[in-house]
């Protein structure tokens, strides 16, 4: 287990943001994840849990504890079972899992970050989500001081939340297992419009995995959301807000509003979230508040590629990636009455 005092976090984000650890633990095992956990819990030590580093926003004075970076390795496939361990480069991951031919995660292809982050944020992506094939989750339990096995329902799955999400300092997750899909080489029904109209196929249809890998990463690249160290639209934390989710009566304002500020005939994006709620697209309401691709002058701007991601463009602070976003935040709710929520942990500070 190797340890470092003093050491900027920086280059431990996707942001590349992030002042120093008083202390960071690198753990390989999940004996050592365990031993550096309670370690901290004992003495009372803060401690910052940080796997792949794609959705954290840390601030400039750092973080005064200890940061335990998680590095297991585990990858194993037992018919259509797939076990992670929480180190595991989720997009390596995803993969391998077409390679073998299994389908269920193929449409999560690029996304950055360790597998233990997946189920804590319920990641999803075009069409798929963790919860679909997540079927257990192997944690240390901080507050039993125990090693629990949770099931998928026990998890508390619901968009971009989880149990591990609104309870953050009680469990460290440390393997993850999936239930995949044996199609035949086929991936999972498509049930992203995008997706198939980009493999030119019905919504529904099953294609080759490959195929959908590979349109999946395309789709994404095309908007700066696969990592790519010369880029600096990649220099971001992804979709920087949720998709805000909103009462029957909620949108029905919200519609009003946006037929005051751009025309009757314009309809906002609208998808069904079940009990009486409607979902709508941040990204479209960044955009018609006036928030661009590209937009801003300063160090940290709005991707070129996409308005649902901030960036870094390779000399910004946190403060100066706050600023953007507590900007668009207002924006969007003063053209439209609407609040975003940020998707990222913060670390020592908030909008």
């Amino acid at each position: 287990m190797q340890e470092l005092h003093d050491t900027p976090l920086a280059p431990l984000t996707t942001f590349r943001l992030g002042g120093p650890a008083t202390r960071l633990v690198t753990a390989t095992t999940d004996a050592e994840v365990i031993a550096a956990v309670r370690e901290a819990d004992d003495t009372g030590t803060p401690l910052l849990l940080i796997g792949g580093g794609s959705n954290l926003v840390i601030g400039d004075k750092g973080f005064d504890g200890t940061a335990l970076h998680i590095a297991t390795r585990g990858f194993s496939l037992d018919g259509t079972t797939l076990d992670l361990a929480a180190g595991e480069i989720w997009t390596d991951a995803v993969a391998r899992t077409v390679e073998a031919g299994l389908a269920g995660v193929e449409c999560l292809a690029g996304i950055p970050g360790s597998a233990g982050a997946t189920p804590i944020q319920n990641v999803g992506a075009y069409g798929q989500e963790v919860s679909a094939t997540i079927t257990e989750v192997t944690a240390y339990d901080r507050r039993s001081r125990e090693t629990v096995a949770l099931s998928n329902a026990d998890c508390a799955f619901s968009y971009r939340h989880s149990r591990f999400k609104a309870d953050p300092e009680r469990y460290v997750v440390l393997r993850v297992r999936f239930e995949l899909e044996d199609a035949g080489g086929l991936s999972a029904p498509l049930r992203y419009a995008e997706t198939a109209r980009a493999l030119g196929v019905e919504a529904g249809d099953r294609v080759p995995l490959t195929a959908a890998r590979e349109t999946v990463l395309k789709l994404r690249a095309g908007k700066g959301m696969v990592l790519d160290p010369e880029d600096h639209d990649t220099w971001s934390a992804g979709s920087f807000f949720t998709n805000p989710i909103l009462t029957d009566e909620q949108f029905a304002a919200f519609r009003s509003r946006v037929a005051e500020r751009l025309g009757d005939a314009v309809e906002p994006p609208a998808f069904p979230a079940g009990d009486g709620r409607v979902k709508t697209s941040a990204a479209w309401l960044i955009d018609k508040a006036g928030f661009t691709k590209g937009y801003g002058t300063g160090p940290a701007r709005i991707s070129t590629k996409h308005t649902l991601a901030l960036t870094n463009r390779g000399e910004a602070t946190t403060e100066d990636l706050l600023a953007l976003a507590r900007e668009v935040v207002a924006g969007v709710h003063d053209a439209f009455g609407v609040t975003l929520v940020n998707e990222p942990v913060t670390v020592g500070v908030s909008l």
